[in-house]
């Protein structure tokens, strides 16, 4: 049985640490891969980005595989999380063997984050290596294919999405080969996941689900954002991110190859996108066990058409799962708030 998540690839985990309130609106978001860890790559296409490890996934350097990636809120100050990600695996053994004693690992964790600083008030609320902790031990307290929580949890808390609430969502499907793909996806852009003149999401337009917002409703939602957005100064720093899962066997290259046809996606519900103010970065994950079709040169096709337009599921999904935020850091109404489910 699948739950529509991430968490659908087997042995992948998903685990948030949420933080609200008192000046907080961050959180971190980690992906847990199984034992052994994954085969893994990157691809960013934003101008601005804040990562770290990434280079360590370039398909011509030594790391093999991973056991985690971090999604952060904080901008590059939340990269500290993935110290305490890195601490857990260290202390359970996992990571790159660097010593004949098997407690002498190096794990090697991705991290990439979102900007929401002051977003709950507090300009250094931001989360550290005790909030990427808690991530990977909720990830790991989770029971296998459990579902994922959406909207605004983890490193989706602080989100934004042009003028509406952004925050987590995710997609799975299987395919007629029986090839698990999903994606896990931190919807915080620069552009605008709605079209200004319907109302309609892109993403949703793209699904074929052409249902439009009734032209009062619609008038009513587009007095409000103007409303809440006068005298709140813009964003300056945004990001989506996006994980990418597999239970195919793929090469470092493949993979590389799926993170980068995956940013498609993104293009496909938010617009514009890859600016010089966004981070857009894309992971992609592999665990096997399942071979491609070794007589056909073209099986990676399949993989790359479902991740693309899983992100851009996933997207739909974590904009219509937000809640409105309205405080101390700003005002931002929810996609649901201002035009109802559909």
């Amino acid at each position: 049985m699948t739950v529509d998540a991430l968490t659908d690839v087997p042995g992948v985990r998903v685990g948030h640490a949420t933080r609200a309130g008192g000046g907080w609106l961050t959180g971190t978001t980690v992906v847990l891969a199984p034992e052994g860890g994954a085969v893994a790559a990157v691809d960013v296409r934003g101008g601005g980005p804040g990562t770290k490890e990434t280079d360590a996934l370039d398909p011509r350097n030594l790391v093999q595989r991973v056991d985690a990636v971090v999604l952060t809120g904080g901008s590059a100050y939340g990269l500290d999380a993935a110290s305490g990600v890195m601490a857990w695996l260290e202390e359970r053994g996992r990571g790159v063997r660097v010593g004949a004693d098997p407690a002498h690992v190096v794990p090697v964790v991705p991290a990439a984050c979102v900007f929401d600083l002051g977003r709950g008030g507090d300009f250094r609320a931001r989360p550290d290596a005790a909030t990427g902790r808690a991530a990977v031990e909720a990830a790991a307290a989770s029971a296998p294919g459990a579902p994922v929580p959406q909207g605004c949890v983890g490193a989706g808390t602080g989100a934004v999405a042009g003028q509406v609430k952004g925050g987590v969502g995710t997609a799975s499907t299987v395919l007629g080969s029986g090839i698990t793909v999903a994606a896990l996806v931190v919807v915080n852009a620069a552009g605008s996941v709605l079209d200004p003149d319907t109302g309609v999401l892109y993403g949703e337009v793209f699904q074929g689900r052409l249902a439009v917002p009734d032209a009062e409703v619609h008038e009513r939602a587009r007095r409000w954002l103007a409303e809440t957005a006068a005298g709140q100064a813009p964003p300056p720093m945004n990001t989506t991110l996006a994980v990418v899962a597999t239970d195919a066997e793929l090469t470092r290259t493949q993979a590389q190859k799926l993170a980068g046809t995956a940013h498609d996606g993104i293009a496909r519900a938010v617009r514009p996108v890859h600016l010089l103010n966004d981070g857009d970065t894309v992971f992609a994950l592999a665990t096997g066990p399942r071979p491609l079709d070794p007589g056909n040169p073209l099986a990676l096709n399949e993989l790359l058409a479902a991740g693309a337009d899983l992100v851009t599921r996933a997207i739909v999904r974590a904009v219509r799962a937000a809640e409105p935020v309205n405080g101390p850091g700003g005002a931002w109404p929810a996609y649901e708030e201002l035009y109802g489910r559909p």
